[in-house]
């Protein structure tokens, strides 16, 4: 097993003679980091999300219009807006959220104030279900969208049909600390207080966006994590036709770990977060194990995901991903140079 280190600022420009062809998956806050990154270094790329979300204005406009949740795949188009002033415009009017209503004496609204439905909501969200209406569907709808905002990329649902998730979570409450029980919902589960032991999709059976198996075995590499761990990372590996892919793809697989050990890691050590990936999703081998330094500061930590990364026959790379203005989220460009080194390695 090689182990590689990273510190240095990135120096993107002309880095790489061809450009990988790269598949990105997740979901959220933790996809937004990895496209943004991944931008920096090929054009061509495509994010693979996750459709479970069920809270929030995604989870509104899933049950008013049975549709797949949008919020996810906002996310990853805002990402793959440029640095360019039009860029810019287009990231923040798709992250736009409408605030709180407000009625003014008889029905009057104050003009920086809106009243009715579309309170929460995020403007992006609204511009992918009205594309999904008149162009035919998500694919097709996100396609178009992309094109209007200049995307670096394309954007697939991980599925055409929304997802549930459920998982097993022990010691929910604190009087049982050794009871069992099964949450229903991602929203729930991301809030879940206890120890999440295994999750599943429901339906366990629900195929794969044809277009996204497709991308997957035509990648060179395929960048799974980081994110939500049992709600954003795992369900890709759960849908049985994309796992399969992910399996079977000649592309090499990095799993980005994540730069903390909070949420749905709550109480892991990387090792561990590794060993929940692997035992959820049989047959799942990364190539390469990306892991912030800090999360294997520790002697006995690092000894823990060395050792398991050996097992797989993956090389592990240990670099600095962490903003300093901003602790406990990623540092962009310092995540672009570590997937810089890692695509050079291939």
């Amino acid at each position: 097993m090689a182990e590689l280190s990273s510190g240095r600022q990135p120096a993107l420009t002309g880095s790489l003679q061809l450009p990988p062809r790269v598949v990105a998956m997740g979901g959220g806050h933790g996809l937004y980091a990895s496209l943004t990154a991944l931008r920096h270094l090929t054009r061509d790329l495509t994010a693979v999300v996750t459709v479970a979300d069920n809270g929030g204005s995604s989870g509104r406009l899933r049950d008013d219009y049975d549709t797949i949740p949008p919020g996810d795949l906002r996310m990853a188009l805002a990402a793959l807006c440029d640095d360019t002033e039009k860029g810019q415009a287009w990231r923040e009017l798709l992250q736009h959220r409408f605030p709180r209503s407000r009625r003014h004496g008889d029905g009057e609204v104050g003009p920086e104030k809106l009243v009715g439905e579309l309170e929460g909501h995020a403007m992006g969200n609204l511009m992918i279900l009205t594309a999904w209406s008149r162009l035919g569907g998500p694919v097709e709808g996100l396609a178009a969208l992309g094109r209007l905002i200049g995307a670096r990329g394309r954007v697939l649902p991980m599925c055409s049909r929304p997802l549930g998730i459920e998982a097993t979570v022990r010691g929910a409450d604190p009087a049982d600390p050794h009871r069992r029980d099964v949450v229903v919902g991602q929203k729930e589960v991301a809030r879940s207080a206890g120890y999440v032991e295994q999750v599943r999709l429901s339906p366990q059976d629900a195929s794969a966006e044809p277009q996204a198996v497709q991308e997957v075995m035509a990648a060179d590499w395929v960048v799974l994590g980081p994110g939500s761990w049992y709600t954003s990372v795992m369900p890709h590996l759960l849908v049985p036709d994309l796992r399969d892919a992910i399996v079977a793809t000649p592309a090499r697989r990095v799993l980005t770990m994540n730069i903390d050990s909070t949420g749905e890691n709550q109480g892991r050590s990387p090792a561990e977060q590794l060993a929940a990936v692997l035992e959820n999703a049989p047959g799942f081998v990364p190539n390469v194990v990306l892991v912030d330094h800090h999360q294997v500061a520790d002697p006995e930590d690092r000894s823990a995901l060395e050792a398991l990364v050996r097992e797989s026959d993956g090389d592990l790379h240990v670099a600095d991903l962490v903003s300093r203005t901003r602790p406990g989220v990623h540092d962009v460009m310092r995540l672009a140079t570590a997937y810089q080194d890692v695509l050079h390695l291939g």
